[in-house]
């Protein structure tokens, strides 16, 4: 007698989410597995430089705040060398240059502490402006965004950045520019994501 198949239904898309936290920060989805989650100490206690801390929210086309977005960080040490071996240069005892961070679940804020960067060798001989790589995965993602974080007190490096300078619009690339406060004596830079809208953030096919 012949074999009836059954086909299973095709599902929807899949996404970074919403099981993101389970996979990648267990400890913030409740779950007590490790002993020291990866990514939170990004510079490490021996990273000279200075200190600075980064801020922000990833709204939607709405700009509504994300609230179950995950990051990840990668950066130069304040000489400008990725600890990598094709960074550059040596790094600091302890200096990562990664880090992993998650948004509130209640207000959608990220935010971490590290060292700010120095600029970096870029393509043919040009030179980076100090900034922050970063990519983007929440629910509703179905591939990494990524963009980069520069610093609005670094006004010379920026204009000869050879990654901004590809970006026509001078109000595009101001969405890549996170604004400095202070505060308790130390810099504070603030930097918001917007997916979609008028203002949505340039994010680099990379």
């Amino acid at each position: 007698m012949a074999q009836k198949l059954e086909y299973l239904q095709e599902t929807s898309s899949q996404t970074a989410g919403p099981y993101v936290h389970i996979g990648l920060a267990p400890g913030a989805a409740g779950f007590d597995i490790y002993k020291q989650e990866l990514g939170w100490d990004i510079a490490g206690p021996n990273a000279k430089g200075e200190r600075i801390r980064v801020e922000g929210i990833v709204m939607d086309g709405m700009g509504s705040p994300i609230k179950d977005v995950m990051l990840e960080i990668w950066q130069a040490n304040a000489d400008g060398h990725y600890a990598h071996p094709e960074g550059g240069g040596a790094v600091e005892d302890g200096f990562r240059g990664w880090g992993r961070v998650i948004t509130d679940f209640e207000t959608g804020e990220w935010g971490f502490d590290t060292v700010k960067p120095g600029a970096c060798p870029g393509r043919s001989g040009t030179v980076q402006a100090p900034h922050l790589n970063l990519w983007i995965v929440a629910r509703g993602i179905n591939i990494g965004l990524n963009t980069r974080l520069y610093f609005e007190d670094e006004i010379e490096a920026n204009a000869k950045d050879p990654v901004l300078n590809l970006i026509e619009w001078e109000r595009r690339r101001a969405t890549l520019v996170a604004s400095k406060t202070t505060r308790d004596g130390q810099a504070v830079y603030r930097f918001d994501i917007n997916l979609q809208g008028e203002d949505e953030t340039v994010f680099f096919d990379v």
